[in-house]
């Protein structure tokens, strides 16, 4: 007898891609997600700690914050930081945050990360924040 699970299809990404370009830049321009259970909808994450507390550190430790506490809400949720398939990045400066997107990219490659991502200059974000990362995750 077969459980119900043994007919189950596993989850399948597709990339889309008509150009080379944004391969520079770590992202995608659209991700088809087919056979999903479950869909995983994430706050934006920043750089406040455990203790609710708002950073005013510089972009840099703010980015590295960002990205533990977006790592830790997919982990804790159970997902798989590789199944981001849609990335918003909301910063206060393009101009602070590009000296540092390094960091960002080497924690895609980490992951294996392949989102369709858009980035937002905004006026200002809560208290002293910088940064923001706001995902969408399928498993």
């Amino acid at each position: 007898m077969k459980s119900a699970n043994s007919n189950a299809k596993k989850m399948e990404k597709r990339i889309i891609n008509p150009w080379k370009w944004q391969d520079q830049r770590s992202y995608v321009q659209a991700v088809e997600a087919k056979n999903v259970e479950s869909t995983l909808y994430v706050s934006g994450q920043t750089a406040i700690s455990a203790e609710g507390i708002s950073s005013d550190e510089d972009m840099k430790s703010q980015l590295i914050l960002a990205l533990q506490n977006l790592e830790q809400v997919i982990s804790e949720a159970g997902f798989e930081c590789s199944g981001i398939v849609r990335l918003n990045i909301y910063t206060t400066s393009t101009a602070e945050l590009w000296p540092h997107f390094e960091i960002f990219q080497n924690w895609v490659a980490k992951y294996d990360v392949k989102p369709a991502l858009t980035m937002l200059e905004v006026t200002s974000l809560f208290e002293t924040l910088k940064v923001e990362l706001e995902a969408t995750v399928v498993k």
